[in-house]
């Protein structure tokens, strides 16, 4: 090993998007080596896990390009600018896509989505003492909101009719903790 650790050298934007931004790393690898590496910025997100008094917990459901078609999910939405806080995504998207409004949000759990190319974290947060309201979606948005009991969405990821990441991560926090 020549320096015997990773040092990026070098970061070229290859394109800045309406979400991410793509760059090519240049590394010096641990041997002495140089590689280009793939890293995709993103400012983060959070999700909320939104259980209302009878239990029941709030899903959307919503197209998603990356797998041409419908999926069910918790609502969320990635942060507007950097500093904002992740528990304020969470009340914000809470409202936005669903309509609902909580009395609390707590933290439930933060992990990041693709750690080998990309830094998105999102922080999955718990919302209760929910009131409705009305949904403010973004002018892409036509998303329904669908409501479902913890068992019967346990039943859909171990099925494989839940396949989205943050969805399964959150849900099966809420029920370990519950």
């Amino acid at each position: 090993m020549a320096n015997g650790k990773y040092e990026r050298i070098g970061r070229e934007l290859v394109k800045h998007g309406s979400i991410i931004d793509i760059y090519s790393d240049r590394m010096s690898l641990p041997d002495g080596r140089e590689e280009n590496w793939d890293f995709i910025d993103h400012l983060g997100a959070a999700a909320v896990v939104a259980v209302r008094d009878d239990g029941r917990i709030l899903m959307v459901r919503q197209f998603r390009t990356t797998v041409s078609d419908y999926t069910l999910e918790l609502p969320a939405g990635k942060r507007d600018r950097k500093g904002e806080a992740s528990s304020e995504i969470a009340a914000r998207e809470l409202s936005e896509e669903t309509g609902y409004k909580a009395d609390k949000l707590e933290l439930l759990v933060g992990f990041y989505t693709t750690i080998a190319f990309c830094n998105e974290q999102i922080d999955v947060y718990l919302a209760t003492g929910l009131h409705k309201g009305e949904q403010h979606l973004d002018s892409d948005e036509f998303l329904s909101v669908e409501t479902y009991t913890p068992e019967e969405l346990e039943q859909m990821i171990y099925s494989g009719k839940i396949i989205d990441a943050k969805t399964i991560a959150g849900i099966l926090a809420y029920l370990r903790r519950k």
